[in-house]
């Protein structure tokens, strides 16, 4: 592929448009413009990821001979290149000349230009062509976005997604089931992400976080049948090697995660979700210190999404650095406003130094305040608790939380409160709903077998006997683990650092 594109630029670099003085023949009328043969080389070169090149051979155009489409090429360029400046002057070029250009309304509003400054830019083809109201909401909508208001940009988007002229619009439910995918409501996610897929069957864009969200809620026959669906749409695309990378994360195949988040971020190096594949990968190999660094990364290029942090902070506790932990949930605090998810992560670290047990009590209070299904302060609200031993209490949360929703995870929790009060036959019962929802989830299936055992400890005995018997059948499993994690090794010695 690469040595058709360096053979295609090589042709085109020999073509010589006409001049001005020369006599106009049919075969020169054919050629391309000068203007033209240089886009076309910054194609090429950008498909061999030669960026500087492309902009090199872009910024020798002079600006009143730059199109639109090589504005936004120009704009999209430095936007990568991390230059700022120079973006925002090539997008507002781009709508200078095409008002209606949405690519680059979406550019300006993610390199923090003001929505009320870039609906200003459009306003006078919103007064002069009819049935163009929704855009100003469209700005503002995508302008809260950009913010990080993750409520307000739900609101506005389900404003317009009521609108004749766009429902059932695919980008907008794609953006409705990113941001609710922020706001920590998994559930409405998934349902706009399975909308939005119903609509295009060919739909590749978000599909990396629809299929991280399936991970999570442990359907991984689901995670793997969308993984070969969107490996038959493309595989130029990073979604696809995402989504087969979080069915083997999930299924505690670290080594292959790690291959197929790298191979992702090798064809889209701005692929967040990829990022957090193969720095969760890392982090999980014991490799903390490479995978802080890709969730640095993550945090450059979304530094709205509370995951990315999220990620970083886990590094920094299980390398045991509460200080700098602590440091980096108050400022995600400050950042991104006191909800409940902030709120949650900041008295995630708190629960880890026992000087700040009570701070953590009372901001998990106010999270629950504000969002009493919310299931990760549900978790650690139990967490904590459990260790206070007030189980009755934990019982009456976990009921609370569990009254409109359903999750492994608090069933799981109650099972074991429940064991803790001995009411075994109810925690029996929660452990076996939690399996129903996701029947790879280790700690459940554990308490249910602890369960079994202390009620017939006679049968339990002859069950290790028979298993201390038949132990060496277990061998063949763990060497097939072994020649897996050395398949991947090579290769991983290869992705390793992108």
């Amino acid at each position: 592929m690469a040595l058709q594109q360096k053979k295609a630029l090589s042709k085109t670099s020999k073509v010589r448009p006409s001049t001005g003085n020369s006599t106009s023949t049919p075969q020169s009328q054919c050629l391309p413009s000068e203007i033209e043969v240089k886009y076309k080389m910054a194609e090429c070169y950008t498909m061999l990821k030669q960026d500087k090149d492309a902009i090199a051979i872009l910024d020798g155009i002079p600006s009143r001979q730059r199109t639109p489409k090589i504005n936004m090429m120009l704009a999209n360029l430095y936007k990568k290149a991390g230059q700022e400046r120079p973006s925002v002057t090539s997008y507002k070029e781009v709508l200078r000349q095409c008002p209606l250009a949405l690519d680059a309304i979406l550019g300006l509003l993610s390199l923090s230009v003001k929505g009320a400054e870039v609906a200003s830019m459009t306003m006078n083809v919103i007064q002069t062509v009819p049935n163009l109201d929704w855009l100003s909401v469209w700005i503002k909508a995508y302008a809260f976005v950009h913010t990080g208001d993750n409520s307000r940009a739900i609101n506005t988007i389900c404003s317009l997604e009521k609108k004749s002229l766009l429902r059932d619009n695919v980008d907008l439910l794609g953006s409705l089931a990113d941001l609710y995918f922020r706001a920590g409501d998994n559930k409405n996610s998934v349902l706009k992400f399975e909308q939005a897929q119903m609509l295009d069957p060919y739909l590749i864009k978000g599909m990396d976080v629809y299929g991280y969200l399936l991970a999570r809620e442990g359907r991984l026959e689901d995670v793997e049948n969308l993984g070969c669906r969107l490996f038959n749409i493309s595989d130029q695309h990073a979604e696809p090697w995402v989504v087969s990378g979080c069915h083997s994360f999930y299924s505690k195949r670290y080594s292959r995660a790690l291959y197929l988040g790298a191979k992702a971020i090798q064809l889209n190096s701005n692929s967040v979700q990829a990022l957090l594949l193969k720095g969760a990968a890392l982090r999980n190999m014991g490799r903390v210190q490479e995978a802080i660094i890709h969730f640095r990364e993550a945090i450059r290029l979304a530094p709205c999404r509370l995951d990315c942090y999220e990620g970083l902070i886990e590094c920094y506790l299980a390398s045991n650095s509460i200080r700098e932990a602590m440091v980096m949930a108050n400022n995600v605090y400050k950042t991104l406003g006191a909800n409940a998810q902030t709120l949650t992560l900041l008295a995630t670290v708190c629960l880890e130094d026992p000087v700040t047990q009570e701070k953590a009590k009372t901001l998990l209070d106010k999270a629950l305040n504000q969002r009493p299904d919310y299931i990760k302060a549900v978790v650690k609200k139990a967490e904590l608790l459990s260790r206070e031993q007030k189980y009755e209490d934990g019982i009456a949360l976990l009921r609370n939380a569990l009254a409109n929703q359903s999750d492994c995870v608090l069933h799981r929790i109650l099972g074991d409160f429940l064991v803790a009060v001995n009411e075994y036959q109810e925690a029996m019962d929660q452990y076996s709903i939690a399996l129903s929802l996701d029947p790879n989830d280790q700690k459940s299936l554990e308490g249910m077998q602890k369960m079994e055992k202390e009620e017939s400890p006679t049968d339990a005995t002859q069950e290790e006997d028979v298993d201390d018997m038949e132990g060496s059948g277990e061998e063949g499993d763990l060497e097939g683990s072994d020649s897996e994690a050395a398949q991947w090794a090579d290769q991983e010695q290869w992705f390793g650092m992108q």
